[in-house]
């Protein structure tokens, strides 16, 4: 857990992290080993509500035996520690009641959900359920990159017969199905890579495809399109003394359409508090010197280089969270190029739709309850005007790379446009019904299904990780019921 910002922040290829920055100059992430976003995410673990479900169309009985697969194997209890208390005692404070306790359901109010970080701190992945394959039946290439999928275009339908990948050395190798009739490729590389290598493979909008030089096989105007990223603003709150390391383990579930969370402290060595820790780090005020557009990743790790002189007492406290919740805001993926191992142009459009700018501003207002709560009137280093001190240092935060306007404390429209970060939760781009059918069949082509994040219309609960895990199994369980009936035993 204490490697957890210095992951983020690895820009080296060998990186389980994979920074992009969309065109809406907001830095972002993506998982780029076996186990995606569970190997690079805060770990915070909690299902979707029953109306998320319902709206899916997932079978409910099959969704709640699912979800306990995984919590069996790889999900935890948090070690709640103090500031954590004082999250969830502000957040009661600020009216967003009742607290529910532990637990992994989505209810209205405050509670602590689980995580995939154990007592010791170590991370858990979904590359661990694995485990529960039959591995003789299981065949796992750890370094295998996609290049693109392969088609029979011969027929009246196209139809997937095989993928195109390289190994640790470069080398290309094809892996073909085999020619049971009820073969298939199941893509799952997440709400980026499954658009992404669909446009490559020649699944698309024709003019695009057409524009790369890419083989056509199947013209889908909605592949890439519909994307969103829940936008989060964060404010920086210094504490008085050292605090203990935690990432997501309280949330305010509001009705308000936006969800409260928290994070404290770093790594506790001396060395970690001065190692690079990303989007997420707490030097405040870093690079508020340089023009935005001149804010490039040579000059922030130029910066990092300098800032061992800082004391450790600058690192000091946490943040508090602010997630809008079913964004109507929407952007696209599009291709930059034909190389997949390059992230693609990826627009979000964050507050283009007001009503994303006016959740924003009234789970700002509850942030500015909680800060008045006497639980962080206890922690914080400044006594007096505490909201407009601490969005003041917020603002000039380096979290992205939009320009900054002098009236962001008076606004908080400003600032929520100002400010805006990502919570890693983006989704789209292969929704159901117009890129893959509810059964994640991709529509127009035979053989070859979506199942990921790149599916949903949002994000499921407050943090989506639990239901794209549960999702796997839910549809593994399907995949085996269809082609083996009563003797799948699942």
């Amino acid at each position: 857990m204490q490697n957890f910002h210095i992951t983020l922040a690895d820009l080296s290829q060998k990186s389980a992290s994979q920074m992009f920055i969309s065109t809406d100059g907001v830095f972002n992430a993506r998982g780029r080993v076996l186990g995606g976003g569970t190997c690079i995410n805060a770990g915070f673990y909690t299902r979707a509500s029953a109306s998320e479900i319902k709206k899916a169309g997932w079978d409910a009985k099959l969704v709640k035996e699912s979800y306990p697969w995984i919590e069996k194997q790889i999900v935890h209890k948090p070690d709640f520690g103090p500031w954590q208390r004082a999250v969830r005692d502000s957040l009661l404070d600020a009216g967003i009641s009742p607290f529910n306790g532990f637990t992994y359901d989505h209810k209205y109010g405050t509670k602590v959900g689980g995580t995939t970080f154990d007592r010791f701190g170590r991370r858990h992945t979904s590359a661990e359920l694995l485990a529960s394959g039959n591995p003789e039946k299981l065949q796992v290439l750890v370094h295998a990159s996609v290049q693109r999928l392969v088609f029979d275009t011969s027929g009246k339908k196209p139809r997937a017969i095989g993928v195109i990948f390289k190994d640790e050395n470069g080398k290309t190798h094809k892996a073909m199905l085999s020619k049971r009739m009820r073969s298939e490729i199941i893509v799952s590389s997440g709400a980026i890579g499954s658009p992404h290598l669909l446009l490559l493979s020649g699944i698309g909008p024709k003019a695009e495809l057409e524009r790369f030089k890419i083989p056509f096989v199947l013209d889908n105007e909605f592949v890439g399109k519909g994307m969103s990223d829940n936008p989060m603003n964060t404010i920086f709150v210094p504490s008085k003394k050292p605090v203990k390391q935690s990432l997501i383990q309280t949330v305010g579930i509001t009705k308000l359409g936006v969800y409260i969370e928290a994070s404290s402290g770093f790594g506790q060595s001396t060395d970690s508090i001065h190692c690079d820790h990303g989007i997420a780090s707490a030097e405040i005020g870093q690079l508020s010197t340089i023009p935005p557009k001149q804010r490039t990743h040579d000059a922030i790790h130029e910066f990092r280089r300098r800032k061992k002189k800082l004391p450790r007492e600058a690192f000091q406290g946490g943040f508090i969270l602010q997630k809008v919740a079913r964004p109507l805001s929407a952007g696209e993926i599009c291709l930059n190029n034909t190389n997949i191992d390059d992230n693609p142009l990826v627009t979000f459009n964050y507050f283009s739709h007001p009503a994303d700018l006016a959740r924003c501003v009234e789970g700002l207002q509850v942030v500015e309850k909680m800060l008045e709560s006497k639980h962080f009137i206890n922690y914080t280093q400044i006594d007096e005007d505490i909201v407009n001190k601490l969005i003041n240092m917020s603002v000039v935060a380096n979290v992205n790379l939009k320009p900054r306007h002098t009236n962001d404390t008076e606004s908080l429209q400003q600032f929520c446009k100002d400010t805006v970060i990502t919570i890693w939760h983006y989704h789209g781009g292969c929704h159901v019904g117009k890129v893959v059918k509810p059964d994640y069949r991709v529509i127009g082509v035979d053989r070859l299904r979506v199942v990921d994040g790149s599916t949903f219309d949002d994000s499921p609960g407050t943090n989506p990780q639990a239901t794209v895990m549960m999702l796997g199994r839910y549809m593994g369980v399907k995949i085996l019921r269809e082609r083996l009936g009563e003797g799948a035993r699942v």
